[in-house]
């Protein structure tokens, strides 16, 4: 047996603590504990943002940090994964379900086959149209010879392998064993399968695939078939250990997942080949069918959208790494001190601050929070509901607004500084205006946005001592959210009037221009972040009268899905932190639930061994 020394070139280190920062192979002594330390191999499956649109019996493909999915439901959506959350991509030409499978990248995707709408029955057409995709937009290519629906893919868009499914109309019971290729500019038979099946997996290269599972006669039978394909013609491999269809494969030939379909229950199991045999694998938290895949190896997958009983937009990673990823989540929080909605506010998640709103028990309620309780603070001089805040917990501006009592909206462009006990007066802003923004501190912020009797571009910069006018917003609207600084700010959403706007805009101290728009249209949602390329918006509603659980980041390029909220809020403005660690607070008519905002985190899987 060779020596650790013989093998890095260096002894085990005694140390006092863990490093902290090990690499992969290093070997440690803890001398505190006792401890001979090294690092593990983890392998999971971890929850991540789910998909703008549920959708089941869809295609999917690319890697873990840069897939497409879509074309699920009869519906022509697509949308992109970049290691973190969804945005919308382009659309197919063709609305389908049933497809044959994509292959290649996220910027060079290739789809054949499917079924167009109306789907579920002799209606719905079977297609032998391919598209490619470049990144943002579809392109027809030449048709394939078969017109199939649920068969499986391989390959690349200039190199794709499609194998299996079923042809028809008018049934869907005829399943096939044939196979195509294209190679960037015509198509041509392919080998056939032993085993005639369609609701089959499939991953690899052109000359090198793996077509595992899927359904046989009669009815939907389950299959534990695999087979390889080499270019020419297929050969049998081991038997995949769980036999069933409607399930997701990615990865190479030799290094591969395959993961959920239908067992007659929906499967969680996963599964990988080395090229020699199928080895069981952490199964998956949501067992499910009719998913999709992207991935490239059998440490790195992603499985998205699928039924569980009706389709989902869930989406979860496999990792093996040295490293544990906890997910993003929201957990709740404690309640906040009384029931109520359309307040403001600011500071972090560990030394938050929340002010106004309504009905009458939040109309001068002031709330600190520290990371795990509330208490009440100095109450506003004069309530109002719908108003600007910003700040820290000890250093706080509530600006404009609407007076209350409750009763016609009565905007105001008064102000009030807290100083972490009290507020007192400040100057009064230039225009009175409700359903408004705030973002930045007490010495350099900015409002902007809100309603005059309709809603207003305008915004304003608060010094400290004056407020002055500042440049106006592309897009007017009220009920908007905002984050970052003064010189680095961000609103986002809103509405003029409803339905809800995904207008963003970046603010550099006195200027704004238009950014990426948000994946949907939503107004009276919480927002947070430390700058305009770190923020959340959480909540809200898309129209009228329902309120929503979703969660978008902005990363500085692009909104992204995260995590849904357990509860469903509108107007719950009281909300403060970062982008990765915010709380936000009640919901209309009135609520006094909170709930606080994680973000994904990876740390060191420190693993003890035996020291015999």
């Amino acid at each position: 047996m060779a020596a650790y020394k013989d093998l890095v070139g260096q002894k085990i280190t005694v140390v006092t603590s863990n490093p902290p920062e090990p690499k992969t192979g290093q070997m440690w002594y803890n001398s505190t504990d006792g401890k001979l330390r090294g690092l593990g191999v983890v392998e999971a499956w971890t929850s991540s943002a789910p998909m703008n649109t549920a959708m089941d019996q869809l295609g999917g493909t690319g890697t873990q940090t840069a897939a497409l999915s879509g074309a699920g439901g009869g519906l022509a959506t697509f949308e992109e994964y970049n290691g973190s959350g969804w945005t919308a991509g382009g659309s197919i030409p063709t609305a389908m379900e049933l497809i044959a499978q994509l292959a290649g990248t996220q910027t060079a995707a290739i789809c054949k086959g499917g079924l167009t709408p109306p789907p579920g029955g002799p209606t719905g057409r079977f297609n032998n149209e391919a598209y490619t995709y470049d990144g943002s937009s579809w392109s027809s290519i030449p048709d394939s010879g078969d017109a199939r629906i649920r068969g499986a893919a391989s390959g690349t868009q200039t190199a794709f392998f499609v194998a299996g499914g079923a042809s028809g109309p008018p049934t869907f019971t005829n399943r096939l064993s044939s196979s195509e290729e294209y190679n960037g500019s015509s198509w041509t038979e392919g080998g056939s399968m032993s085993t005639a099946r369609e609701f089959l997996s499939g991953f690899g290269t052109q000359t090198a695939a793996i077509m595992a599972g899927g359904s046989v006669p009669p009815s939907y039978g389950n299959s534990n078939a695999s087979e390889q394909y080499n270019g020419t013609s297929f050969s049998s491999t081991p038997n995949i250990n769980t036999a069933r269809y409607g399930l997701a494969g990615s990865g190479t030939s030799t290094s591969n997942l395959i993961y959920g379909g239908g067992t007659g229950s929906n499967s969680a199991a996963t599964e990988s080949y080395d090229g020699t045999s199928w080895s069981n694998k952490p199964s998956m938290a949501t067992a499910r069918i009719y998913l999709t895949r992207a991935g490239d190896s059998s440490s790195s997958g992603l499985a998205s959208a699928g039924n569980t009983t009706a389709a989902v937009g869930t989406t979860e990673e496999f990792t093996a790494s040295t490293n544990t990823i906890t997910a993003a989540a929201w957990a709740s929080a404690p309640n906040y001190p009384a029931a109520g909605y359309g307040g403001a506010g600011c500071g972090t998640s560990t030394a938050g601050l929340g002010f106004g709103g309504r009905p009458t028990a939040w109309h001068t309620l002031t709330c600190k929070f520290d990371g795990s309780s509330w208490t009440t603070s100095g109450a506003l001089p004069s309530g109002r509901r719908y108003l600007a805040g910003l700040g820290t917990q000890t250093a706080a501006l509530a600006a404009q607004g609407a007076f209350t009592p409750d009763g016609p909206a009565a905007a105001t462009n008064t102000s009030f500084e807290f100083g972490g006990s009290s507020w007192t007066a400040g100057n009064a802003a230039n225009t009175s205006k409700s359903f408004v923004t705030g973002f930045g501190i007490q010495t350099a912020g900015t409002t902007c946005g809100g309603d005059t009797g309709s809603a207003v571009n305008t915004s304003e910069n608060y010094d400290g001592t004056n407020f002055s006018v500042s440049g106006t917003m592309n897009t007017a609207r009220a009920n908007l959210a905002s984050a970052g600084t003064q010189t680095a700010g961000i609103a986002y959403g809103g509405n003029n009037p409803p339905p809800g706007s995904s207008a963003s805009e970046t603010y550099d101290g006195s200027s704004w221009t238009t950014g990426p728009s948000l994946n949907r249209g939503v107004f009276a949602l919480g927002g947070t972040g430390a700058t305009n390329s770190a923020a959340l918006g959480m909540g809200g509603y898309t129209s009228a009268p329902t309120q929503i659980t979703g969660t978008e980041l902005y990363n500085g390029t692009a909104w992204i899905t995260q995590p849904n909220m357990a509860t469903a809020r509108g107007y719950n403005t009281v909300s403060f932190g970062t982008s990765t660690s915010a709380v936000t607070v009640g919901d209309y008519p009135a609520a006094n639930t909170s709930e606080i905002f994680t973000g994904e985190t990876e740390t060191a899987n420190v693993t003890d061994f035996s020291t015999e």
